[in-house]
């Protein structure tokens, strides 16, 4: 695993010469999104691409290619000519979670993809139907060991992030569920409010008029700190379950080969949106915090996943074809 983690992070690190930027761009740019429309990723890269097109001078163009955990857009930017002209906003478990679950990966994202920089990241809040009768968490555990048959969760597929923290967070509070896999977030979400399952993990972004609209309850968060959109809902450390420290993070990523002039022209440019005062209020709106600018950073964050993940696949005992 040790081996696995640094090649990935070695890769992390490169970024070959390329294409030349003085022209760059020259012509709209695709930013791929591996979800379907509405999930955290596509909301960043929608106010993400609004300031790069008007910083760079050229539209940024949203694609929606979601399917197999992100795979899907993975490898079709990978397979990008490397000239900046096709990039990927994705999430991490893109490169934390994928290289593990599954047994053939269609291309090898450690090295294929380069980082260009973080953008944001993006807590979970765990959410019950209403007809649940818990209003905490601590009555939803209680609920779920006593529950026959087991209480049901939904998730954004098998080996999603949805999935492996409920995995977790049944590991650590010693109950059982049923797993009802569903095609990405949003496709959760409407699964848990029309009562086909009683719960699931969900990016804030698509539960939070839910919750202030009393249509769903919250019971807690997965991050280490609360979110300043949801104050008052509690984090799961708070609530007894140790270490629960789970978020993911939102990127910008490029085909290898892509040159370092315009990897820095397009860190600058990130960099510029996300100091802009109405893009921190827009993604704070939606539950997300900006993540620091540069590869360094991207780094960082892919180290602190990368084993956790790795377990908790393991743990779970999925794989995919």
């Amino acid at each position: 695993m040790k081996n696995i983690a640094c090649s990935f992070l070695v890769a992390l690190c490169i970024v070959a010469s390329g294409a030349h930027a003085q022209s760059y761009p020259a012509r709209p740019i695709h930013l791929v999104v591996a979800i379907p429309p509405g999930g955290a990723p596509d909301i960043a890269a929608r106010i993400i691409a609004e300031r790069l097109s008007q910083t760079m001078g050229q539209a940024f163009v949203v694609d929606n290619k979601p399917g197999a955990n992100g795979n899907i857009a993975a490898e079709f930017v990978a397979k990008a000519p490397p000239d900046g002209y096709t990039l990927l906003l994705g999430q991490d478990s893109i490169f934390v979670i994928n290289p593990y679950l599954y047994k053939k990966m269609p291309v090898d994202v450690r090295h294929a993809l380069v980082p260009v920089s973080p953008v944001a990241t993006n807590a979970f809040v765990l959410a019950i139907n209403p007809s649940v009768p818990a209003k905490t968490f601590q009555e939803f555990i209680e609920i779920a060991r006593k529950s026959n048959p087991p209480l049901t969760y939904a998730s954004g597929g098998n080996g999603s992030q949805h999935h492996l923290m409920m995995e977790m967070l049944k590991q650590r509070a010693g109950i059982e569920m049923l797993h009802v896999p569903y095609k990405g977030g949003t496709a959760l979400v409407g699964a848990v409010l029309a009562g086909e399952v009683q719960s699931g993990w969900s990016g804030i972004p698509n539960v939070a008029a839910h919750i202030r609209a009393g249509k769903l309850r919250v019971l807690c968060i997965s991050t280490a700190r609360r979110s300043a959109s949801l104050p008052e809902v509690p984090t799961a450390i708070e609530l007894g379950i140790a270490g629960f420290d789970i978020a993911t993070t939102i990127g910008l990523q490029a085909p290898a080969g892509l040159s370092r002039d315009i990897v820095a022209r397009l860190q600058a440019a990130v960099a510029k949106a996300l100091r802009e005062k109405d893009v921190a209020e827009r993604m704070a709106n939606l539950g997300m915090e900006l993540a620091e600018n540069g590869t360094e950073h991207y780094t960082r964050f892919a180290r602190e996943d990368l084993e956790r993940y790795a377990a908790a696949v393991k743990a779970a005992g999925v794989k995919q074809e």
